[in-house]
Protein backbone atom coordinates (compact mmCIF):
# COMPACT_ATOMS: atom_id res chain seq x y z
CA UNK A 1 0.00 0.00 0.00
CA UNK A 2 1.14 3.40 -0.98
CA UNK A 3 0.55 6.23 1.56
CA UNK A 4 -2.85 8.18 1.37
CA UNK A 5 -3.39 11.58 0.11
CA UNK A 6 -3.62 14.28 2.94
CA UNK A 7 -6.40 16.05 4.07
CA UNK A 8 -4.78 19.65 5.30
CA UNK A 9 -1.76 20.90 6.91
CA UNK A 10 -1.25 18.34 9.74
CA UNK A 11 -1.77 15.31 7.37
CA UNK A 12 0.52 17.21 4.93
CA UNK A 13 3.36 17.55 6.75
CA UNK A 14 3.55 13.94 8.18
CA UNK A 15 2.86 12.34 5.22
CA UNK A 16 5.26 14.72 3.29
CA UNK A 17 7.96 13.60 6.23
CA UNK A 18 7.48 10.25 6.37
CA UNK A 19 8.01 9.81 2.67
CA UNK A 20 11.02 11.66 2.99
CA UNK A 21 12.41 9.94 5.12
CA UNK A 22 13.15 13.75 7.31
CA UNK A 23 10.57 14.24 10.38
CA UNK A 24 12.33 16.61 12.00
CA UNK A 25 10.35 19.65 11.26
CA UNK A 26 7.53 17.70 12.88
CA UNK A 27 9.05 19.51 15.96
CA UNK A 28 6.95 22.08 15.00
CA UNK A 29 4.34 20.26 13.39
CA UNK A 30 0.93 22.49 12.17
CA UNK A 31 -2.13 21.69 13.89
CA UNK A 32 -4.54 19.50 12.36
CA UNK A 33 -7.30 21.76 9.96
CA UNK A 34 -9.94 19.51 10.73
CA UNK A 35 -11.17 16.62 12.40
CA UNK A 36 -10.62 14.69 9.34
CA UNK A 37 -7.15 15.73 8.84
CA UNK A 38 -6.25 15.04 12.56
CA UNK A 39 -7.95 11.40 12.28
CA UNK A 40 -6.44 10.76 8.87
CA UNK A 41 -3.20 11.49 10.04
CA UNK A 42 -3.24 9.35 13.47
CA UNK A 43 -4.98 6.43 11.26
CA UNK A 44 -1.41 6.56 9.24
CA UNK A 45 0.61 7.04 12.09
CA UNK A 46 -0.89 3.63 13.36
CA UNK A 47 -0.13 1.94 10.21
CA UNK A 48 3.06 2.15 10.56
CA UNK A 49 2.17 -0.88 13.18
CA UNK A 50 0.89 -2.92 10.98
CA UNK A 51 1.65 -3.25 7.56
CA UNK A 52 2.85 -0.04 6.56
CA UNK A 53 3.65 2.10 3.31
CA UNK A 54 5.55 0.50 0.33
CA UNK A 55 7.03 4.11 0.33
CA UNK A 56 7.80 4.79 3.56
CA UNK A 57 10.54 3.44 5.71
CA UNK A 58 10.04 0.86 8.19
CA UNK A 59 12.19 1.93 10.23
CA UNK A 60 10.05 5.06 11.44
CA UNK A 61 7.68 3.05 13.01
CA UNK A 62 9.54 4.51 15.98
CA UNK A 63 10.73 7.20 14.85
CA UNK A 64 10.49 9.88 17.96
CA UNK A 65 8.76 12.97 16.14
CA UNK A 66 6.20 10.41 14.56
CA UNK A 67 5.28 9.09 17.79
CA UNK A 68 4.91 12.27 19.42
CA UNK A 69 2.64 13.77 17.16
CA UNK A 70 0.58 10.48 17.45
CA UNK A 71 0.83 10.92 21.72
CA UNK A 72 -0.75 14.46 21.32
CA UNK A 73 -3.21 13.17 18.53
CA UNK A 74 -4.47 10.22 20.98
CA UNK A 75 -4.84 12.46 23.98
CA UNK A 76 -7.11 14.43 22.25
CA UNK A 77 -9.23 11.69 20.55
CA UNK A 78 -9.08 9.30 23.96
CA UNK A 79 -10.65 12.75 25.81
CA UNK A 80 -13.48 12.86 22.79
CA UNK A 81 -14.39 9.22 23.25
CA UNK A 82 -14.71 9.25 26.72
CA UNK A 83 -16.78 12.74 26.87
CA UNK A 84 -19.28 10.85 24.70
CA UNK A 85 -19.91 7.78 27.12
CA UNK A 86 -23.44 8.10 29.01
CA UNK A 87 -24.14 6.85 32.15
CA UNK A 88 -23.03 3.80 32.86
CA UNK A 89 -24.76 0.63 35.18
CA UNK A 90 -23.06 0.06 38.58
CA UNK A 91 -20.87 -2.95 39.38
CA UNK A 92 -23.26 -5.86 39.69
CA UNK A 93 -23.74 -8.79 37.23
CA UNK A 94 -21.38 -8.00 34.94
CA UNK A 95 -22.52 -9.90 31.83
CA UNK A 96 -26.36 -9.41 32.34
CA UNK A 97 -25.94 -5.43 32.83
CA UNK A 98 -23.46 -5.93 29.58
CA UNK A 99 -26.12 -7.51 27.45
CA UNK A 100 -28.77 -5.38 29.09
CA UNK A 101 -26.87 -2.26 27.93
CA UNK A 102 -26.46 -3.15 24.61
CA UNK A 103 -29.58 -4.29 24.11
CA UNK A 104 -31.24 -1.48 24.86
CA UNK A 105 -29.24 0.42 22.47
CA UNK A 106 -30.83 1.76 19.78
CA UNK A 107 -29.38 3.17 17.07
CA UNK A 108 -30.00 3.43 13.09
CA UNK A 109 -28.93 0.43 10.99
CA UNK A 110 -26.90 0.20 8.06
CA UNK A 111 -27.67 -3.72 7.51
CA UNK A 112 -31.42 -2.95 7.46
CA UNK A 113 -31.38 -0.13 4.84
CA UNK A 114 -29.29 -2.95 2.85
CA UNK A 115 -31.87 -5.44 3.36
CA UNK A 116 -34.54 -3.71 2.24
CA UNK A 117 -33.45 -0.88 -0.47
CA UNK A 118 -29.91 0.11 -0.68
CA UNK A 119 -28.96 0.02 -4.40
CA UNK A 120 -26.20 -1.88 -5.68
CA UNK A 121 -23.72 0.92 -5.96
CA UNK A 122 -24.83 2.17 -2.06
CA UNK A 123 -23.89 -1.63 -1.11
CA UNK A 124 -20.61 -0.91 -3.19
CA UNK A 125 -19.72 1.88 -1.57
CA UNK A 126 -20.53 0.30 1.79
CA UNK A 127 -18.19 -2.36 1.11
CA UNK A 128 -15.00 -0.22 0.00
CA UNK A 129 -15.65 1.53 3.08
CA UNK A 130 -15.91 -1.42 5.35
CA UNK A 131 -12.66 -2.77 3.24
CA UNK A 132 -10.37 -0.23 5.54
CA UNK A 133 -11.45 -2.44 8.25
CA UNK A 134 -12.44 -6.26 7.17
CA UNK A 135 -8.79 -6.62 5.45
CA UNK A 136 -7.74 -6.45 9.09
CA UNK A 137 -9.68 -7.74 10.21
CA UNK A 138 -9.08 -8.94 14.42
CA UNK A 139 -5.82 -7.73 14.31
CA UNK A 140 -6.02 -4.64 16.39
CA UNK A 141 -7.40 -7.74 19.29
CA UNK A 142 -3.90 -9.05 19.21
CA UNK A 143 -2.27 -6.40 20.33
CA UNK A 144 -3.55 -6.68 23.50
CA UNK A 145 -2.82 -10.48 24.03
CA UNK A 146 0.45 -10.62 25.79
CA UNK A 147 -0.99 -7.96 28.48
CA UNK A 148 -3.11 -10.13 29.57
CA UNK A 149 -3.32 -13.03 32.48
CA UNK A 150 -3.27 -16.28 31.54
CA UNK A 151 -7.08 -17.35 31.84
CA UNK A 152 -7.73 -14.17 29.99
CA UNK A 153 -5.32 -14.36 27.42
CA UNK A 154 -6.43 -18.41 26.56
CA UNK A 155 -10.07 -16.55 26.31
CA UNK A 156 -9.21 -14.58 23.43
CA UNK A 157 -6.91 -16.43 21.77
CA UNK A 158 -9.88 -19.28 21.38
CA UNK A 159 -12.12 -16.11 19.69
CA UNK A 160 -9.30 -15.08 17.54
CA UNK A 161 -8.18 -18.64 16.49
CA UNK A 162 -11.48 -18.83 14.91
CA UNK A 163 -11.36 -15.06 13.67
CA UNK A 164 -8.00 -16.44 11.60
CA UNK A 165 -9.33 -19.17 9.95
CA UNK A 166 -8.51 -22.14 12.40
CA UNK A 167 -4.96 -22.36 10.96
CA UNK A 168 -6.32 -22.46 7.58
CA UNK A 169 -5.29 -18.95 5.76
CA UNK A 170 -7.53 -19.48 3.60
CA UNK A 171 -10.34 -18.96 6.16
CA UNK A 172 -9.28 -16.17 7.75
CA UNK A 173 -12.08 -13.66 7.75
CA UNK A 174 -9.96 -11.17 5.88
CA UNK A 175 -9.45 -13.41 3.30
CA UNK A 176 -12.79 -14.24 2.64
CA UNK A 177 -13.91 -10.04 2.86
CA UNK A 178 -10.97 -10.28 0.45
CA UNK A 179 -12.08 -12.88 -1.55
CA UNK A 180 -16.17 -11.37 -1.63
CA UNK A 181 -14.54 -7.72 -2.58
CA UNK A 182 -12.62 -9.51 -5.59
CA UNK A 183 -15.79 -11.33 -6.80
CA UNK A 184 -18.09 -7.98 -6.79
CA UNK A 185 -15.42 -6.34 -8.84
CA UNK A 186 -13.75 -4.25 -6.34
CA UNK A 187 -10.29 -3.75 -5.89
CA UNK A 188 -9.34 -6.55 -2.62
CA UNK A 189 -5.85 -4.80 -1.99
CA UNK A 190 -5.26 -3.57 1.57
CA UNK A 191 -6.16 -0.48 2.06
CA UNK A 192 -6.87 0.80 -1.48
CA UNK A 193 -9.86 2.54 -0.98
CA UNK A 194 -8.40 4.83 2.62
CA UNK A 195 -8.44 7.97 -0.15
CA UNK A 196 -12.56 7.98 -0.16
CA UNK A 197 -13.66 6.40 3.09
CA UNK A 198 -15.16 8.99 5.25
CA UNK A 199 -14.32 10.90 9.12
CA UNK A 200 -16.57 8.06 10.79
CA UNK A 201 -14.82 5.48 9.24
CA UNK A 202 -11.16 6.58 10.18
CA UNK A 203 -12.56 6.79 13.99
CA UNK A 204 -14.08 3.29 14.52
CA UNK A 205 -10.63 2.07 13.02
CA UNK A 206 -8.36 4.47 14.69
CA UNK A 207 -10.33 3.88 18.31
CA UNK A 208 -9.58 0.04 17.63
CA UNK A 209 -5.88 1.04 17.33
CA UNK A 210 -6.32 3.36 20.42
CA UNK A 211 -7.29 1.04 22.65
CA UNK A 212 -5.35 -2.03 21.34
CA UNK A 213 -2.21 -0.73 21.15
CA UNK A 214 -2.08 1.15 24.37
CA UNK A 215 -1.93 -1.21 27.26
CA UNK A 216 -3.51 0.60 29.57
CA UNK A 217 -6.60 0.64 27.51
CA UNK A 218 -6.86 -3.20 27.78
CA UNK A 219 -10.15 -2.97 29.00
CA UNK A 220 -11.55 -0.59 26.17
CA UNK A 221 -10.64 -2.98 23.43
CA UNK A 222 -11.92 -5.80 25.15
CA UNK A 223 -15.02 -3.70 25.91
CA UNK A 224 -15.04 -3.14 22.46
CA UNK A 225 -14.86 -6.42 21.09
CA UNK A 226 -17.33 -7.51 23.20
CA UNK A 227 -20.00 -4.95 22.33
CA UNK A 228 -18.96 -5.63 18.73
CA UNK A 229 -19.73 -9.21 18.80
CA UNK A 230 -23.04 -8.82 20.69
CA UNK A 231 -24.23 -6.36 17.79
CA UNK A 232 -22.85 -8.32 15.12
CA UNK A 233 -24.76 -11.57 14.39
CA UNK A 234 -28.34 -10.05 13.10
CA UNK A 235 -27.15 -7.51 11.23
CA UNK A 236 -24.65 -9.73 9.50
CA UNK A 237 -28.27 -11.97 8.58
CA UNK A 238 -29.54 -8.43 7.43
CA UNK A 239 -26.51 -8.27 5.03
CA UNK A 240 -26.85 -11.40 3.56
CA UNK A 241 -30.60 -11.19 2.55
CA UNK A 242 -29.52 -7.59 1.06
CA UNK A 243 -26.50 -8.97 -0.91
CA UNK A 244 -28.87 -12.25 -1.81
CA UNK A 245 -31.76 -9.43 -3.16
CA UNK A 246 -28.56 -7.86 -5.04
CA UNK A 247 -27.20 -10.78 -6.62
CA UNK A 248 -24.10 -10.23 -5.50
CA UNK A 249 -21.62 -13.32 -5.49
CA UNK A 250 -21.89 -15.89 -2.87
CA UNK A 251 -18.09 -15.31 -1.64
CA UNK A 252 -19.25 -11.49 -0.48
CA UNK A 253 -22.82 -13.30 0.53
CA UNK A 254 -20.79 -16.10 2.25
CA UNK A 255 -18.54 -14.07 4.79
CA UNK A 256 -21.69 -12.63 6.15
CA UNK A 257 -23.51 -15.83 6.51
CA UNK A 258 -19.49 -16.64 8.42
CA UNK A 259 -20.56 -14.34 11.08
CA UNK A 260 -23.85 -15.19 11.48
CA UNK A 261 -23.13 -18.16 13.78
CA UNK A 262 -19.79 -17.69 14.54
CA UNK A 263 -20.32 -14.33 16.32
CA UNK A 264 -23.60 -15.46 18.24
CA UNK A 265 -21.04 -17.92 20.09
CA UNK A 266 -18.34 -14.91 20.57
CA UNK A 267 -20.45 -12.70 22.51
CA UNK A 268 -21.01 -15.18 24.86
CA UNK A 269 -17.01 -16.22 24.84
CA UNK A 270 -16.21 -11.78 24.93
CA UNK A 271 -19.15 -11.15 27.41
CA UNK A 272 -18.82 -13.93 29.84
CA UNK A 273 -15.48 -15.29 29.61
CA UNK A 274 -13.35 -12.36 28.58
CA UNK A 275 -14.85 -9.38 29.98
CA UNK A 276 -15.90 -11.23 33.04
CA UNK A 277 -12.81 -12.60 33.81
CA UNK A 278 -10.62 -9.40 33.21
CA UNK A 279 -13.22 -7.90 35.41
CA UNK A 280 -12.62 -10.52 38.10
CA UNK A 281 -9.15 -10.06 38.25
CA UNK A 282 -8.91 -5.89 37.55
CA UNK A 283 -12.03 -4.44 38.30
CA UNK A 284 -10.45 -1.36 38.30
CA UNK A 285 -10.75 -1.37 34.12
CA UNK A 286 -14.90 -1.66 34.76
CA UNK A 287 -15.58 1.86 33.16
CA UNK A 288 -12.75 1.09 30.35
CA UNK A 289 -14.77 -1.95 29.32
CA UNK A 290 -17.69 0.17 29.23
CA UNK A 291 -15.69 3.04 27.27
CA UNK A 292 -14.83 0.49 24.64
CA UNK A 293 -18.30 -0.80 24.31
CA UNK A 294 -20.07 2.59 24.17
CA UNK A 295 -17.43 3.21 21.69
CA UNK A 296 -18.30 0.26 19.51
CA UNK A 297 -21.62 1.14 19.23
CA UNK A 298 -21.40 5.04 18.76
CA UNK A 299 -19.13 4.85 15.91
CA UNK A 300 -20.87 2.72 13.94
CA UNK A 301 -24.48 4.73 14.83
CA UNK A 302 -22.24 7.73 13.32
CA UNK A 303 -21.08 5.97 10.37
CA UNK A 304 -24.70 4.57 9.81
CA UNK A 305 -26.69 8.37 10.18
CA UNK A 306 -24.15 9.71 7.54
CA UNK A 307 -24.72 7.25 5.04
CA UNK A 308 -28.33 6.90 5.30
CA UNK A 309 -28.81 10.55 5.33
CA UNK A 310 -26.23 11.12 2.19
CA UNK A 311 -28.30 7.99 0.55
CA UNK A 312 -31.92 9.10 1.05
CA UNK A 313 -31.14 12.25 -0.13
Amino acid sequence: MLSPQGRGALSDAVLEGMRAGRTSQLAQAPQPDSPEDAQLTLWVLYELHYRGFEDVADELEWDPQLISVRRDLEADFEQTLRSRVPEIPDPADFAEDFFTFVASHDGPSIAAYVQRKATDDQVRQLLRHRSIYHLKEADHTTWVIPRLSDRVKAAVVELQFDEYGDGDPNRLHAHLFSRGLQDSGLDSRYGAYINEVPLEVLEENNAMSLFGLNRRLRGASLGFLAAFEATSSGPSRRMARGLERLGFPESMIGYYTEHVEADAVHEQLAVRTICGALLEEEPDLYDDVYLGAWTSMDLEDRYAERMLKQWDA
